[in-house]
């Protein structure tokens, strides 16, 4: 299939108007699942298990079983409500949402229809230049997960040209919060920006709660972003799409603006848009078609029969409302002027979802600029290569630990990443794996001076050189010492005793 047509963007933006609006669904860290007693995978704990091993029959929906509740998933999702700015209903209820897919042991969704529990609220959002901007939310809402599909046998992983498919009811049942936006309109050019932006504003207030990982690239955070054109000066909104599971603020951000693109191009051309769900491809940067978009009626919602209403009472909603941190906005621009941080910097922290780590490595005693070194260096590097997050692989407590021995001249910046490593193997402390490794540095003249002696015969017109005042030559001296103590010399004493020696 031959690639659509796109407009430019800025084109795009002359001739038509961008409205957005973005569907979150967060991934709550409960123990247990929304209406059974099935350990979550959405918590750490439980996150790696094995497929259809986390289960009850609630989840598959099998006869006779009754959901019951889960009321730690109930305050997360009133915290989650008052950050957001919104009204807490006196009463909400759980309703029935009809719809068939093979990951759907019931062939219905519990869900939250015209009683959500969280309505009529408003978040800030911090775009990279410092703008805040605010997006209104127009209702959070508590359901649970379905199942996962993994499509077996084609080219691409999806369901198109696959000879099966594998289900994984695990995630059947996860407590979900879904945050509904209203209609965003005056993005204009930085649309795309917005919607990520607003994604990590949502990803920093959940793990502010501490309520979701918020981890994209698990699902514990997903973005359906809806986009739609109308041309200038028109009133009425245009026909919009559905773009589902964004699982990264990047992809986020190319999707929008994919979108505009694709359908400026289309509306331009005459054609009309299709009211849908599309699917996006991180491989190729696009979106595909993928079903008809329904509208409330065709999931012919009704009450929860086996549920009561949720009526949360004044006191509880009081009670969480005190225990609400810092709003993200306001810590960032607080740690960002603490610390120092350029605007570049500070966002590097951000974007790794490092603010909580660098933040208690400072409190462990290392400086802002070092704490911000490691983990979005070498530690970030690390989880990389592991797919793992940063902040399990080490404790800021550790990471202090190792630059203290970096500043008390113990070990070079080197010798400090090989440490690193040893601590994140599972090795111990980073003052067990120098001792057990055996990577401090070599500060014993003794030493040092018989390895620049054992160079300096390797290389004898080296020395004529230092003494005829070309300085610089003593680096192939202090480069062959570190290489023959492993990197564990002080090369700043080998310096200073081949100057030393040149001197006589």
């Amino acid at each position: 299939m031959a690639a659509p047509k796109l407009m430019d963007f800025d084109k795009a933006l002359e001739m038509f108007e961008p409205v957005l609006g973005f569907e979150v669904h967060v991934e709550l860290n409960t123990n247990t699942k929304m209406f059974s007693s099935a350990p979550n995978p959405a918590n750490e704990k439980y996150h790696a298990a094995e497929p259809n091993t986390l289960i009850a029959p609630v989840d598959l929906g099998l006869p006779g079983s009754l959901p019951v509740v889960n009321e730690t998933a109930i305050r997360s999702s009133i915290s989650l409500g008052l950050a957001l700015g919104c009204s807490i209903a006196e009463s909400s209820r759980f309703a029935r949402k009809n719809y068939f897919y093979p990951d759907l042991g019931k062939n219905y969704q519990i869900s939250q229809y015209d009683e959500p529990i969280a309505y009529e609220g408003s978040v800030d959002v911090e775009l990279e230049d410092g703008t805040l901007v605010t997006i209104p939310i127009e209702r959070a809402h508590m359901e649970e997960d379905a199942g996962k599909l993994t499509h077996m046998g084609g080219a691409t992983g999806r369901i198109q040209g696959a000879e099966y498919s594998l289900v994984d009811y695990n995630r059947a049942g996860v407590p979900l919060v879904e945050i509904v936006t209203k209609v965003i309109i005056g993005a204009e050019h930085r649309a795309p920006e917005y919607a990520k932006a607003y994604i990590a504003a949502i990803r920093d207030i959940v793990r502010g709660l501490g309520i979701s990982e918020a981890r994209l690239e698990r699902g514990n955070l997903r973005c359906d972003a809806n986009v739609s054109l109308r041309p200038r000066g028109q009133e009425k909104l245009g026909t919009r799409t559905e773009t589902k599971n964004v699982n990264s603020m990047r992809s986020v951000e190319r999707a929008v603006r994919y979108e505009i693109q694709r359908q400026a191009q289309i509306l331009a051309d005459g054609g009309s848009i299709t009211q849908e769900t599309r699917h996006w491809h991180e491989d190729t940067g696009t979106t595909s078609p993928g079903r008809p978009k329904s509208d409330a009626d065709d999931y012919r919602y009704f009450p929860e029969p086996d549920l009561l209403p949720v009526q949360p009472t004044a006191e509880l909603i009081e009670e969480l409302r005190a225990a609400l941190p810092e709003q993200p906005v306001a810590r960032h621009r607080r740690l960002k002027a603490e610390w120092n941080f350029t605007d570049l910097e500070f966002q590097d922290v951000r974007n790794g979802a490092l603010i909580d780590e660098v933040e208690a490595t400072i409190a462990a005693g290392t400086t802002p600029a070092t704490a911000r070194k490691w983990w979005t260096g070498e530690i970030s590097r690390l989880a990389n290569t592991q797919n793992k997050d940063a902040a399990g692989l080490i404790s800021a407590e550790n990471v202090a630990a190792l630059q203290k021995l970096v500043d008390e001249g113990t070990l070079t910046d080197k010798l400090a990443r090989q440490v690193l490593e040893g601590v994140v193997a599972g090795e111990g402390t980073p003052q067990a794996v120098v001792d057990a490794r055996g990577l401090a540095v070599v500060s014993d003249d003794g030493a040092l001076i018989a390895a620049i002696d054992d160079a300096l015969a390797s290389q004898p017109d080296v020395m004529a050189k230092i003494k005829d005042g070309k300085v610089q030559a003593a680096g192939a001296i202090i480069g062959a010492v570190m290489k023959a103590m492993k990197g564990q010399a002080d090369a700043a004493r080998v310096r200073e005793l081949i100057l030393e020696r040149a001197a006589q």
